[in-house]
């Protein structure tokens, strides 16, 4: 009998699977597999996933399903996000899903994918300050969380996602306007819960756009976790990575390095919700962690 475990992450844009192995000192990556699957594109409020996004999704579940049968792992925790929390219909893709993989996928709240994904990052920083701030920019939602001697203390979902501004939107002036008056709601309940952010914390940023600014700035061609986790940008590169991509086409971002298909059209959008947050509260750099959701729901034991 082995000890591995699985986890997968199946997001609003991206899905990722993680086989590890549990050690006194947190996980043991054996294999990670990660497909830009776009679950929330096409989404509507009266029908939810779009015929095309729900085909693509099990698609890629179908193909997490066989890799984990390979490895004979017996314990398996999924979870869905903003895209299938959303939908009318995410309960029906839901229940799909196990028909067709055996994959049972949990629909978790935003303040849930808050606190697991902050186990997470903290499993893989290579320092924790005594406080501060997680920013995990999904495709549907935005996490908004303050650590204080590893705990959160304060959590904000943000209705605000780069699959949800880049299809809602179709400026850059329009996404801006959405982002501000999202984080002008932030700010206040900030206040009210006697919780303040300055410049002087510190701000990881995890997920795609995070990691992707991260690739860019190191011009990667092949994408190495290793290299991406704890690299820290200054907001001053942040700023210029979103003014160089802002110019460009989506056809023309792919020829960045850094930049991942599948990302082209979706990552000014994730930048103008980092860049916005930076400047708001005078972050002065971004500390990049490719991990969270993903590994600290492989942390969990009884949170799913």
């Amino acid at each position: 009998m082995n000890d591995y475990c699985a986890a997968i992450d199946f997001g609003t844009n991206t899905a990722r699977l993680l086989i590890a192995v549990r050690s006194p000192s947190g996980i043991v990556p054996v294999r990670v597999e990660r497909e830009v699957v776009r679950l929330g594109g096409g989404f509507t409020d009266q029908y939810g996933l779009s015929v095309e996004a729900i085909e693509r999704g099990l698609t890629c579940l179908r193909r997490f399903s066989k890799i984990i049968s390979e490895y004979e792992v017996l314990q398996v925790r999924a979870s869905a996000t903003s895209a299938v929390r959303d939908a009318v219909n995410g309960k029906a893709f839901v229940d799909e899903v196990f028909q067709e993989t055996g994959i049972k996928l949990v629909v978790i709240d935003g303040d849930l994918e808050a606190r697991l994904t902050l186990k997470g990052v903290i499993s893989g920083l290579d320092s924790e300050s005594d406080s501060f701030v997680v920013l995990d920019v999904g495709g549907g939602s935005t996490e908004f969380t303050v650590s204080c001697q590893g705990s959160p203390v304060f959590i904000k979902s943000m209705p605000i996602g780069v699959v949800r501004l880049t299809e809602g939107f179709r400026t850059d002036i329009e996404m801006f306007e959405r982002v501000r008056a999202v984080i002008d709601q932030l700010e206040k309940d900030l206040s009210s819960a006697g919780i303040t952010v300055s410049g002087d914390s510190e701000l990881v940023g995890t997920a795609g756009t995070a990691t992707t600014i991260a690739a860019i700035k190191l011009e990667m061609v092949d994408y190495d976790y290793r290299k991406v986790n704890n690299f820290t940008v200054s907001g001053r590169d942040v700023s210029e990575i979103f003014r160089r991509l802002s110019r460009l086409t989506p056809q023309e971002r792919l020829s960045i390095k850094g930049v991942e298909k599948g990302r082209e059209d979706l990552i000014v959008a994730g930048l103008v919700i980092i860049t916005s947050i930076m400047e708001r509260f005078g972050f002065k750099r971004l500390k990049v962690s490719d991990f969270g959701l993903l590994e600290g729901l492989a942390l969990s034991s009884n949170e799913l």
